[in-house]
């Protein structure tokens, strides 16, 4: 199991281009591991937007059983989580 620390990449994650390019990064974790903590801590706010780029969009690599057995969440805040949870909701309706 390895780590993927979002703090690397600031206190605030807003924006739909950053969240493409922690993805991308993220997305070579997920290929080369069987499991990734996808740890939080540190990390202030998670915008929808970036939740939505980073997060729920690796549903289109693989379904949601599969992204649930493969990450763990650790180090978010209410706040963030639900910004986390929102986007992934949205992303797997609109993909249902």
């Amino acid at each position: 199991m390895v780590t993927f620390s979002f703090i690397d990449y600031g206190e605030n994650l807003g924006t739909r281009p950053l969240g493409r390019q922690v993805r991308e990064k993220l997305m070579l974790l997920l290929e080369q591991n069987e499991r990734v903590v996808l740890d939080f801590t540190g990390v202030d706010v998670v915008s929808n937007s970036f939740a939505d780029e980073c997060i729920a969009k690796l549903l289109l690599t693989m379904p949601l059983a599969e992204l649930k057995a493969r990450t763990t969440f650790r180090g978010l805040n209410p706040i963030a989580s639900q910004s986390v949870l929102t986007a992934l909701q949205r992303r797997h309706l609109a993909m249902a």
